[in-house]
């Protein structure tokens, strides 16, 4: 079966607007089976063991029926790149016509993390606001900025992954002596074992990344292991990769947060458009356009070693 899907590859490049988790191009390999496309689009320093939850995912959409759906349109975040310059961020908040959320990346520097808040705030004053830290703090950084956010911001939505484990973060929320609420991200789709972390005074929130975690039905079973309300949040795809994100959002029963999948936003090409609508992205059937995409030949081969090499791991 792998084989076939393998014929089908498509490996497309597309830039971003701006500098987003040091990436300016996107690379992303596509498939495409009976169900469909599906995306292989983990990032280039990921090894292979991490990569092969990806092509699962990848495999999944593109030979598998979809979940049965509890909505057809999903209620989204923007997000805001570590940027400080007022002009673009308003041009960034804009591109999320209607969001009533906004999640903003922080944790290299306070006072510039301050500023891009102030700036969000003055802007959106009635918006709900969400950090993500990508676990960049200690402990005690985190207890000082979080404290120092809150009195110069205001109430905060939730910080997702403000430190890197599961132990520092059961420390902050025990030491804090102000409220937070805290999404696990990395914890969980970084593990080895994700039904095995115990995120028990740990996380309030679970973020699902669907291809990160290896697909639908996988998302959906740790979903359910660790029983906390979830977030899906996409891993900066193409919109392929986001439409099946959304798929998964819809197959959810109790969605009380808005998903974060609204990356579409942040580059500047794209395979077919999903439009944000009064805060919303409906799960409609994607118009496809690949033309001009396409890398280079070696960027191919490149891509094409690696997914055989997560397919052996897979065993499939």
């Amino acid at each position: 079966m792998f084989k076939e899907l393998l014929s089908t590859m498509r490996v497309i490049a597309l830039p971003t607007k701006t500098n987003f988790r040091g990436v300016n191009v996107r690379e992303v390999a596509l498939f495409k089976g009976d169900q469909g496309w599906g995306e292989f689009s983990p990032f280039l320093e990921y090894d292979d063991q991490e990569s092969s939850n990806w092509l699962a995912s990848a495999v999944e959409a593109a030979t598998q029926v979809r979940p049965s759906r509890y909505r057809n349109s999903i209620r989204v975040n923007g997000t805001i790149p570590a940027i400080t310059d007022g002009h673009r961020l308003k041009a960034i908040i804009e591109s999320f016509p209607g969001c009533k959320t906004f999640k903003v990346k922080v944790g290299e520097n306070l006072n510039e993390d301050l500023i891009r808040l102030q700036l969000l705030r003055t802007m959106r004053p009635d918006a709900a606001i969400r950090l993500d830290v990508n676990g960049l703090w200690s402990v005690d950084e985190a207890l000082s900025n979080l404290g120092a956010i809150s009195e110069q911001i205001g109430e905060i939505q939730y910080v997702e992954q403000p430190c890197a484990t599961v132990e520092e973060l059961h420390e902050l929320k025990s030491e804090a002596n102000f409220q937070i609420k805290i999404a696990a991200d990395e914890v969980l789709r970084k593990a080895a074992d994700p039904f095995a972390i115990d995120l028990n005074g740990a996380a309030d929130v679970l973020m699902l990344k669907v291809q990160p975690l290896g697909g639908i039905k996988r998302s959906l079973a740790i979903a359910a292991h660790h029983n906390l309300p979830v977030v899906v949040s996409s891993a900066l795809e193409s919109a392929i990769g986001i439409a099946y994100g959304l798929e998964l959002a819809a197959s959810i029963d109790n969605l009380e947060f808005d998903c974060g999948l609204a990356t579409g936003s942040l580059l500047a090409e794209n395979v077919a458009e999903l439009p944000i609508v009064d805060g919303s992205i409906a799960l409609e059937e994607l118009s496809i356009n690949l033309e001009g995409l396409d890398v280079a030949p070696e960027r191919y081969e490149w891509w094409k070693n690696r997914a055989m090499r997560c397919a052996e791991i897979l065993g499939i």
